[in-house]
C-alpha cells in the first residue's frame, strides 16, 4: 500500500515538472541598435571636424617653424636667437591654435551666410505646417532652438545648418506645396538626423573656401547622407514617408533659375537634403544619391 501511494506521488511531481521551462532573458552588453548613432560614431566626425580645421591652418604653422629655424640658425651669431626661437615657436603655435577656432567658429555660424543667399518664401499655411512638425521631431530627436525658414526656390530641397547657438532649418517653398505631410516629416527627420549623428560641423566646414570638389567631399563624409536616412526613419517609424520625398527629387528637372544649379550650391551641397539637385543622371554606386536611397528606404 505504502509503495503504491509513494509511486502516485512521484508521477504527480513529475507531471508537475514537466510543464514549461522559465529561462531567463540574457541581454547581450555590448549589443548596439546600428539605428541609434553611439557615442564612437559622433565623436569620429568631431574628429574629423576638428582635424580639417587643424590641416587648413598649416601655413601658419610652416610659417612659425620657418622662423624658428632661422631663429635656430643666428644661434651662431648670439645665443639670444634660442630666446628668439623660443618666443617666435610660442607664437606660432597661438597663431595656429587661433585660426583653427576661428575657422570653426566661421562653419558654426553658417546659418548667417544661408540667409543672406535666399529671400524668404511660402504661405502663412506652410510656415504653421512647417512649425508643427518641426515641434514635434525636434523632441524627438532632442535639438533644441530650431529656427523655421521657407526660402524662395523651384526646387525641392532643405537643410539643418548651425548658426552659433542654434540651427536654423531652410526648406525651399516648392517642397513645402508640393511634398505631402508624411513625405515633409521624413525630409525633417533626415536633417535632424545628421545632428543627431554629429556630421553638421563637418558638412558645414565642407561649404567654406576654395578647395576641390573632390575635397569638399571628404570632408563633408561621403555616405553620410545615406546613414541619416537609416537613423531618420528608424525613429519615425515609416521609412516610405522619406522614400517619397526621395523619390520627388529624384523624378525633379530643376529649373535653371533654381539656386540649385548655381556655382554656390556646388559649394554648400553637401549640407543640403539632396546633395545632388543638380545631376541629371542618377548614379546608383553613389550611396548618396538620391535614386539609391529611396530604393534602399522602399525594401526595408
Amino acid at each position: 500500500m505504502a509503495t503504491k501511494q509513494s509511486s502516485r506521488s512521484r508521477r504527480a511531481s513529475s507531471s508537475r515538472q514537466r510543464g514549461p521551462r522559465h529561462v531567463e532573458a540574457v541581454l547581450d552588453p555590448t549589443w548596439q541598435n546600428p539605428y541609434a548613432p553611439s557615442s564612437a560614431e559622433r565623436q569620429s566626425h568631431l574628429d574629423a571636424a576638428h582635424r580639417y580645421a587643424m590641416r587648413r591652418s598649416l601655413p601658419v604653422a610652416y610659417a612659425g617653424a620657418a622662423l624658428v629655424v632661422a631663429a635656430l640658425v643666428g644661434m651662431v651669431v648670439s645665443v639670444w636667437f634660442v630666446v628668439v626661437a623660443l618666443v617666435v615657436a610660442a607664437g606660432a603655435a597661438l597663431a595656429l591654435r587661433g585660426a583653427s577656432a576661428r575657422f570653426e567658429e566661421r562653419a558654426a555660424h553658417l546659418g548667417d551666410e544661408f540667409l543672406g543667399a535666399f529671400s524668404t518664401g511660402g504661405t502663412t499655411k506652410d510656415r504653421q505646417r512647417l512649425v508643427t512638425v518641426l515641434d514635434r521631431l525636434t523632441a524627438t530627436f532632442g535639438v533644441d532652438a530650431v529656427n523655421a525658414v521657407i526660402v524662395d526656390d523651384a526646387g525641392y530641397n532643405a537643410a539643418l545648418v548651425p548658426n552659433g547657438a542654434s540651427y536654423s532649418f531652410f526648406v525651399t517653398s516648392s517642397l513645402m506645396r508640393d511634398f505631402e505631410l508624411i513625405e515633409l516629416e521624413g525630409v525633417v527627420a533626415h536633417c535632424l538626423a545628421r545632428q543627431r549623428l554629429g556630421i553638421l560641423a563637418r558638412e558645414s566646414m565642407s561649404a567654406l573656401g576654395n578647395v576641390a570638389p573632390a575635397t569638399r567631399r571628404d570632408i563633408a563624409g561621403a555616405g553620410l547622407a545615406y546613414r541619416a536616412d537609416e537613423v531618420a526613419a528608424a525613429a519615425i517609424r515609416y521609412p516610405l514617408g522619406l522614400a517619397g520625398a526621395l523619390r520627388k527629387c529624384a523624378r525633379e528637372a530643376m529649373p535653371t533659375s533654381s539656386f540649385f544649379t548655381s556655382a554656390q550650391y556646388d559649394k554648400w551641397r553637401f549640407v543640403w537634403f539632396n546633395v545632388w539637385s543638380d545631376r541629371t543622371t542618377r548614379d546608383l554606386s553613389d550611396l548618396d544619391d538620391v535614386e539609391l536611397r529611396a530604393l534602399a528606404l522602399e525594401e526595408w
